[in-house]
C-alpha cells in the first residue's frame, strides 16, 4: 500500500520543460568550453609568462667562489697567506624555537658568543636567514653539528690562513669577512689574487633542495698565486733582531729593511709592534701601520752623504779641501749649530765621520737652494716611490724658493724634511752600486731592472769609502761585521714635540750596505722614542744592522771579504758616531 502511494506522488510525475533542460546541456558545455580556452591560453599565449613567474620563486643562481690565489715568498716554499676551508654557521629563527635552551646555550659556548646575543638573534622570527658566525673552523663545525639544534644550519665557504704571523703582518695584509684584501699585498694585488667567480643557475623546491640545473654551469676562474721578493728566512732574521733591540732599549716601536742592491728586491720589511692577522680581534690600533713604508720623520745624519756626494759632484769641493768646524759650536744665521764634540779641522770623509752638523753647513754654504731639491727630489724625497703598495708616503720636502739659508743647512744634515725609511733605503742603493738608484719591488723579479743616475760613478765610490770609515773604529763600530767589510751612516733625530725639538725623544738609525768590495744589500733600521740603553743611532741602530747583515750575507752565500782578526773589537758601553 505505501510502495504504491510512493510511486503515484505527485512530485514525480512532474514533467520538466525541455528548454531547462537544454539549458543546463548548454550551460555544461560552455563551462567545459571555457575551461579548454582557458587551458589552451596558459599553455600557449601565457606559458613564458607563467613560468617567468614560476623561476622568480623556485630558481635561484648559485655563485660559485673562485679559490684566492697563495702569496709565497720568495724561494715558492714558504705559503705566506693561503685559503682554508671553513663554515658559515646560520639559522632560521623559526624553526629554532623548538629547541632545547640547554641546546641553544652549548651553541654559544663553542661559537664564542654571548649567549643573550645568540639569544637575540634567533627571537627575530621575521627573517628567515640569519648569520651566528661566520669562518668557523671545519673541526668546530663538526662539534656545531652533532647537537643537531633545528634551524641550525651550515654553509661552506674559505678563511684566509697567515702561517708566518705577525712576522710577515704588514707586508702580507689580511681580507675581510668576504674574502677581499684590506691591507698589504692583500689589497694591493686584490685582483689578481681574487680570481672570477663561476654561477650554476638551478630550480630549488620549497625546501631549499636542488631540483634540477637550468643552465650549463660556468666554473669559477682560481685567483692567480703571488711569489714576493721577501725571504721568508731573512725576514724572520730581521724581525728577531729588531724585537730584541727593542726590547732591549723599551722603545716606542721599529721598522728595518733589507733590500737586494742588485735586483731591487726588498728581501725583508719589519714592522714593529705588530699583530696577528689570524686574529680579527688583533687587526686594530697603531699595530696595523706599516711604518717603514708609510710612516715619515726627520732623518737626521744619514742624509749627510747625500749633501756631501752633491757637492763633490759638482766640484764645489773635494777630497782635500779642509773645514774648520772650531770648538763645536758655530754661529750662522742667528743660530748656534752645534757637534757633539770638538772635531776641529776636517776633511769631508772626516765630517761623515766625525758627523758633524758644522762641517754640513759649511758645505751647505757651497751650493744653492735650488741644487740641493733638484738632487734630493731625483733620489725620491718629497714624491712618493714607484711601488705598488697601499699607504706609500711621500715625505716633505718644500719648494726651494722657500728655503732660507738656515733652513738649507740644517737640510744638509737632515733636518727640515721628512722621509720614510723606503726612500732611505732606497737612495742608499746609489752609494751601493755605480751612482745609479735601482728600482724596488716586492715581487720577485724575474727581467733585469731598472735604474736611474743620480751621482757619477767616481763620486760614488769616494762615499762608499767614506761610509767604510764611518761604520769602521773611528765610527758606528758597533755596526761592523765579522768577516765582512760594511758601509753606512748613524743618525740620531730630536722629534719635534709641540712645536719644538724634544730633549727626551729621539729616533735613532743606521743605513748602510755590505760587503763593500762587491755589495749585495742595503740595510736600514730605525728605532723610534727608546727609553734605556742610550738613543744614538750607532748605539742602538747599528747593532741591529750588523745583525741583520751577518745573518742575511750567510743566507745568501756571500763569500766574506775582511779577514776575522782585522775586525775592532767592541765593549757593549762603547758610544759610535753621532
Amino acid at each position: 500500500m505505501k510502495r504504491g502511494r510512493f510511486y503515484n506522488s505527485p512530485v514525480l510525475n512532474v514533467r520538466m520543460p525541455l528548454w531547462r533542460s537544454r539549458l543546463v546541456l548548454i550551460l555544461l558545455m560552455l563551462g567545459f568550453v571555457a575551461l579548454i580556452a582557458k587551458t589552451m591560453y596558459l599553455q600557449g599565449m601565457s606559458k613564458d609568462f607563467l613560468q617567468q613567474q614560476g623561476e622568480r620563486r623556485y630558481e635561484r643562481t648559485l655563485v660559485l667562489p673562485a679559490t684566492r690565489g697563495k702569496i709565497f715568498d720568495r724561494s715558492g716554499s714558504v705559503v705566506l697567506a693561503s685559503s682554508v676551508p671553513a663554515r658559515a654557521i646560520w639559522a632560521i629563527p623559526e624553526d629554532t624555537k623548538e629547541a632545547d635552551p640547554k641546546q641553544i646555550a652549548a651553541l654559544a659556548k663553542l661559537l664564542d658568543v654571548p649567549l643573550g646575543e645568540v639569544q637575540r638573534r634567533l627571537s627575530n622570527e621575521d627573517k628567515n636567514f640569519v648569520y651566528l658566525k661566520r669562518q668557523v673552523s671545519v673541526d668546530l663545525a663538526e662539534q656545531i653539528k652533532k647537537l643537531k639544534i633545528p634551524g641550525i644550519h651550515q654553509q661552506a665557504e674559505m678563511r684566509r690562513s697567515y702561517p708566518e704571523g705577525g712576522v710577515t703582518a704588514h707586508i702580507v695584509g689580511f681580507t675581510n669577512i668576504e674574502d677581499h684584501g684590506i691591507e698589504g699585498m692583500e689589497l694591493a694585488y686584490d685582483s689578481e689574487l681574487s680570481g672570477q667567480p663561476g654561477s650554476r643557475r638551478v630550480i630549488k623546491d620549497r625546501l631549499g633542495r636542488i631540483v634540477e640545473d637550468v643552465k650549463a654551469v660556468v666554473p669559477p676562474v682560481d685567483g692567480q698565486d703571488l711569489s714576493l721578493s721577501i725571504d721568508a728566512g731573512m725576514q724572520f732574521d730581521a724581525y728577531s733582531a729588531l724585537k730584541k733591540a727593542l726590547e732591549e732599549h723599551q722603545a716606542k716601536s721599529g721598522a728595518a729593511i733589507v733590500v737586494d742592491v742588485q735586483t731591487g728586491e726588498i728581501l725583508a720589511l719589519v714592522n714593529l709592534p705588530t699583530y696577528d692577522p689570524n686574529d680579527r680581534d688583533d687587526r686594530k690600533g697603531s699595530a696595523l701601520r706599516n711604518r717603514a713604508i708609510t710612516d715619515t720623520f726627520e732623518p737626521g745624519s744619514i742624509m749627510k752623504p747625500f749633501t756631501a756626494a752633491l757637492a763633490l759632484d759638482l766640484n764645489r769641493i773635494t777630497t782635500s779641501t779642509m773645514f774648520n768646524t772650531g770648538n763645536g759650536h758655530y754661529r750662522y744665521q742667528g743660530s748656534t749649530i752645534s757637534d757633539v764634540s770638538r772635531n776641529g779641522v776636517l776633511n769631508v770623509a772626516g765630517i761623515l765621520r766625525r758627523s758633524s752638523n758644522i762641517g754640513m753647513t759649511m758645505i751647505s754654504e757651497l751650493l744653492t737652494s735650488q741644487e740641493m731639491w733638484t738632487k734630493f727630489t731625483q733620489l725620491g724625497f718629497g714624491r712618493a716611490p714607484q711601488a705598488n703598495f697601499p699607504g706609500v708616503a711621500s715625505g716633505r720636502l718644500r719648494p726651494w724658493e722657500r728655503w732660507r739659508p738656515i733652513e738649507r743647512a740644517t737640510m744638509a744634515y737632515g733636518y727640515g724634511l721628512s722621509v720614510s725609511l723606503l726612500q732611505i733605503a732606497h737612495a742608499y742603493t746609489a752609494f751601493a752600486r755605480n751612482g745609479d738608484m735601482v728600482s724596488l719591488t716586492l715581487l720577485k723579479r724575474h727581467g733585469k731592472p731598472t735604474s736611474v743616475q743620480v751621482y757619477s760613478p767616481r763620486v760614488a765610490g769616494l762615499i762608499r769609502a767614506m761610509l767604510e770609515a764611518a761604520a769602521g773604529p773611528d765610527g758606528a763600530k758597533l755596526a761592523q761585521v765579522q768577516g765582512y767589510r760594511v758601509a753606512g751612516k748613524s743618525g740620531t733625530a730630536r722629534q719635534i714635540v709641540n712645536g719644538h725639538y724634544s730633549t727626551t725623544r729621539y729616533r735613532g738609525s743606521f743605513v748602510g750596505f755590505a760587503p763593500v768590495s762587491n755589495p749585495r744589500v742595503v740595510v736600514a733600521v730605525t728605532i723610534d722614542e727608546p727609553q734605556a740603553g742610550g738613543y744614538y743611532g750607532g748605539r742602538i741602530a747599528a747593532p741591529v744592522f750588523s745583525t741583520i747583515v751577518s745573518s742575511t750575507l750567510r743566507r745568501m752565500g756571500v763569500q766574506p771579504d775582511a779577514p776575522i782578526d782585522s775586525l775592532v773589537a767592541v765593549g757593549p758601553k762603547e758610544e759610535a758616531a753621532r
